[in-house]
C-alpha cells in the first residue's frame, strides 16, 4: 500500500501534459461560451462513467452558482433510466444516447463523451450524431483513445491504461472547469 498510493498519485498528475491542459483550457472556453448563449450541453458515458457524467452534470447546473438559478443548462445522457431501458430495447444499446441527441440536441450545443476504452458503440454513435447536428464535441478519454479519439472534434485523450485512473481524471477535469467557470461567473458570465 506505501507505494501504491504514491504510483497512483504520480499516474494522476503526470498526465496533464502541456497539449492536454491546453484541451482542458479549449473545453471550459466552450463551456463558458454555451452557459453564456444559454446553449445547451450533454454528457454521456458506460458504468463509471456515467456515473461521473451525472455527477459533472450537477456540478455544471448548481454547482458554478450556487443558489443563483443560473448555472449551465446541462444534461446527463445515462441519468433516465427509463429513457435508457425503452431505447435499448426498442432500438439496440449502442442508440441510447444518439437517439437522445436526435431528438434533444441543436446545433451549437456541446456534447462530452467520457469513455476509458472509446470505442463502446453508444460513444461512437453519439458522437458521429453529434457531429452531424452540427453540436461541438468532445471526448474524455484514456488507454489508446479508442475510435472515439478520431471521431471527437476535440479528444482529451489521457493515456493511461488504468480504468480508475481515466474516469479519475474525468471528474477531475470536470472539477477544474466547474471551478474555473464558478470563478468567471463572480465576474462576467
Amino acid at each position: 500500500m506505501k507505494e501504491r498510493i504514491p504510483r497512483y498519485l504520480e499516474l494522476i498528475s503526470s498526465s496533464f501534459t502541456p497539449h492536454l491542459t491546453e484541451k482542458v483550457s479549449v473545453l471550459a472556453d466552450v463551456l463558458h461560451e454555451s452557459w453564456r448563449l444559454k446553449k445547451h450541453v450533454y454528457i454521456c458515458g458506460n458504468g463509471g462513467s456515467a456515473g461521473n457524467a451525472i455527477h459533472l452534470a450537477n456540478d455544471f447546473n448548481y454547482g458554478i452558482d450556487k443558489g443563483g438559478g443560473l448555472g449551465l443548462r446541462i444534461e446527463a445522457l445515462p441519468a433516465n433510466s427509463s429513457v435508457i431501458t425503452c431505447i435499448a430495447n426498442d432500438e439496440g444499446y449502442e442508440n441510447i444516447f444518439s437517439q437522445q441527441l436526435k431528438v434533444k440536441a441543436n446545433a451549437g450545443d456541446v456534447l462530452i463523451a467520457l469513455s476509458g476504452s472509446g470505442n463502446s458503440p453508444n460513444i461512437i454513435k453519439a458522437l458521429e450524431i453529434g457531429n452531424k447536428l452540427g453540436m461541438k464535441t468532445f471526448a474524455i478519454l484514456g488507454f489508446s483513445g479508442g475510435a472515439a479519439k478520431n471521431i471527437a472534434q476535440v479528444p482529451l485523450h489521457f493515456q493511461i491504461n488504468d480504468m480508475q485512473v481515466v474516469e479519475d481524471l474525468q471528474v477531475i477535469v470536470g472539477h477544474i472547469i466547474m471551478q474555473e467557470l464558478y470563478s468567471r461567473g463572480r465576474g462576467e458570465k
